[in-house]
């Protein structure tokens, strides 16, 4: 009987132990199975006249985006957070779940392959984050965007991006460009200009600007429609400052999926994404707002304000997307940004790479608070983070939320 009985038991226990093993390798299985079933699918839902949705997975997705860009006091814009041993994006990745982040926005990806992308994998494996990639077109190498030769590398470079990129499943699209509409739209002393003799041998500055213009998102448009060829799962977005010659990329830039803009009108958006809708009649995402919590006119920091223009901007944003009462183009948008910029005022200064700068740079009438400061300059660059920043010479700097951090989490969580 005894016999029996253990008999009994060791079969029970061989039993237990294949089960154990066929449900390993299942899920092992499983797991395999998903990390190669590709990237997810991104794409535009139409409802109506003029009214969209971004889907991913079949599944509405608004961005409650932010400028990523964390670099550590002492440092520029040269920085490669995708390098960085501190690994910021683990900390912030965190802290930004915690806000309701979904989404950042990066300028580039990093100069190694690999490490880029597993700051990618980080960011959406662990907090469901996901990064919308960016490309400068060229912007800071000497642009001319009607060069053969200098649109040829630049569309190489964009399209070898997308290869590298295009399966990481925390990929939202990819920005083409940022604000590179300066570059032609306000006369030659702008950022970056470029012209040719062709152009310059036209009278009216008028017709000379919208020459340059059709150049240029004529080349952004060769770029999604190549961008199309290797990756039909995340779309293109052109990044552009406010709505200027908008009408000019509408006509010659049908492959562009969605249009991006830079916009600063201070608490309010006013008419432009009705704007928008009659000139573009694709879907609208800001990729940049914001404020900055500096008061030039008191001369004193004022988280109070930054945080009550925030409000504002989102829920216009909000109320302009797929399910409010507004337009019905807006699919999301970017705070600028995660944390201040110390390097920004001055950077031939080394040394001011260090010192939080409360000297401003340039005016704009629409941060109203602080418009009466000398001259009228109002706007401090270093002082647009939700977050701001303390030195800590051993390791990361801390990042201390502000009242903007905390309001933006009553919006989005």
């Amino acid at each position: 009987m005894h016999n029996t009985r253990l008999k009994f038991m060791k079969k029970i226990l061989v039993l237990i132990i294949i089960g154990l093993v066929v449900l390993l390798l299942t899920a092992g299985l499983t797991i395999y199975l998903i990390s190669k079933a590709g990237p997810d699918k991104v794409y535009i839902k139409t409802l109506g006249s003029n009214r969209f949705q971004l889907m991913v997975n079949n599944k509405p997705y608004i961005i409650k985006g932010m400028v990523y860009s964390p670099v550590p006091i002492g440092k520029n814009h040269e920085h490669e957070l995708w390098n960085d041993p501190a690994k910021p994006h683990i900390y912030d990745g965190r802290l930004m779940k915690g806000m309701g982040v979904n989404t950042i926005r990066v300028y580039k990806p990093g100069i190694d392959p690999e490490k880029t992308k597993q700051v990618i994998k980080d960011l959406y494996g662990k907090f469901g984050i996901r990064v919308a990639m960016g490309h400068w077109l060229g912007f800071w190498d000497s642009p001319n965007y009607a060069d053969p030769v200098f649109r040829e590398r630049v569309k190489r470079d964009v399209l070898q991006m997308v290869e590298t990129y295009k399966n990481e499943k925390g990929i939202l699209c990819w920005i083409l460009g940022n604000e590179n509409n300066i570059s032609f739209s306000y006369g030659p002393k702008t950022l970056n200009f470029w012209t040719t003799d062709e152009i310059e041998a036209l009278h009216d500055p008028y017709l000379k600007r919208l020459a340059r213009a059709r150049f240029y998102y004529s080349f952004v448009n060769e770029v999604a429609r190549e961008i199309h060829k290797i990756d039909p799962n995340h779309p293109a977005v052109l990044a552009n400052a406010e709505l200027t010659d908008i009408d000019v990329a509408a006509e010659v830039s049908p492959d562009i999926d969605i249009l991006g803009c830079s916009i600063y009108r201070g608490k309010a958006f006013g008419s432009f994404f009705r704007e928008g809708a009659i000139k573009f009649k694709r879907p609208i995402l800001i990729t940049e707002f914001g404020c900055d919590r500096y008061n030039s006119f008191l001369n004193e920091e004022d988280p109070g304000i930054q945080a009550e223009f925030l409000e504002a901007q989102w829920k216009e944003i909000e109320k302009n997307t797929f399910g409010g009462s507004g337009a019905g183009n807006c699919i999301g948008g970017f705070v600028f940004e995660w944390t201040d910029e110390h390097w920004k005022f001055n950077e031939e200064n080394k040394a001011g790479w260090y010192v939080h700068d409360t000297i401003p740079s340039w005016s704009n009438g629409a941060y109203y608070f602080d418009i009466k400061a000398p001259q009228n300059l109002n706007i401090n660059e270093e002082w647009w983070g939700v977050c701001s920043l303390e030195q800590n010479k051993a390791g990361l700097d801390e990042r201390k939320p502000t009242k903007a951090y905390f309001r933006l989490k009553e919006l989005w969580k």
